[in-house]
């Protein structure tokens, strides 16, 4: 298969006994390109552009997580506006609205997620949208930029919603990508969500080391293991996994504006 794993966190230390191994394993399960989150309000995003620097089928996305939006300022929105320049950097992300975890004040994690909004639209860089238990408010905010032409290129990162509300987004035209939980057995929105997502807006991630699919689920997650996610994806749309895994790879670097 030709797959591209959309959303990884390779920067984390769990990956830093055996990287030259998971690198290898992404080549044998035929991961061919792969997204590095870059969180930008510590030293996680510099560390994602050195690897982008040393591998070249890599890529990254930085952004500041709504977890970490208690930082916002202009002090970071310029330091975040550098690491927008580097030329591996294909997207702003991920940020958003995250209301199950709290970590940031509400209001500082609005105001974050509105300026990065507006970040991605005057850099025509697209962005990737971490909303958890929020899609009511995030929904708002994007169907207000929609109706004024100020909505960038999105993609609902890690997808958790139902498909009415994947309906919602799809509308605006954003793309969804699905991580392992789509693999799981009780899963059932999911499930519903990756048989009927057009397949020219579907996208695969692992956000490793999160989240492993079955059957490697309760092990430590890696780009490698996307390929079980595709097969799962493949068999709830009743079509050939190579397929799925091309098709979703071309729609990635549609996407992303990777030539």
């Amino acid at each position: 298969m030709n797959l591209f794993d959309t959303h990884c966190h390779l920067t984390d230390e769990r990956f830093q006994e055996d990287f030259d191994q998971v690198l290898a394993r992404m080549r044998e399960a035929g991961v061919n390109l792969a997204m590095l989150i870059g969180e930008a309000s510590d030293e996680d995003a510099p560390a994602a552009l050195k690897l982008c620097e040393q591998h070249e089928h890599f890529y990254a996305a930085v952004g500041v997580h709504p977890h970490t939006a208690s930082c916002w300022d202009g002090e970071r929105a310029g330091i975040l506006s550098e690491y927008l320049k580097h030329p591996k950097v294909k997207c702003l992300g991920e940020i958003g609205l995250d209301y199950h975890y709290d970590l940031s004040p509400r209001d500082k994690q609005l105001e974050a997620f509105e300026a990065q909004l507006d970040m991605a639209l005057t850099r025509n860089l697209p962005a990737a949208l971490h909303i958890r238990e929020a899609h009511g408010e995030a929904t708002d905010i994007l169907r207000a930029r929609h109706k004024a032409g100020r909505l960038p290129r999105c993609l609902l990162h890690c997808y958790s919603g139902s498909w009415e509300s994947a309906k919602t987004y799809l509308s605006m035209g954003c793309y969804i990508s699905l991580s392992g939980s789509v693999t799981f057995k009780n899963a059932p929105k999911l499930h519903e969500v990756a048989a009927n997502v057009p397949l020219d807006r579907l996208l695969v991630e692992t956000d490793c080391p999160y989240l492993a699919p079955e059957p490697m689920r309760g092990r430590r997650n890696e780009p490698s293991f996307v390929a079980h996610t595709a097969r799962r994806i493949a068999e709830l749309r009743g079509m050939n996994p190579e397929e799925l895994a091309e098709a979703t790879t071309q729609n990635a670097k549609r996407f992303y504006g990777i030539a």
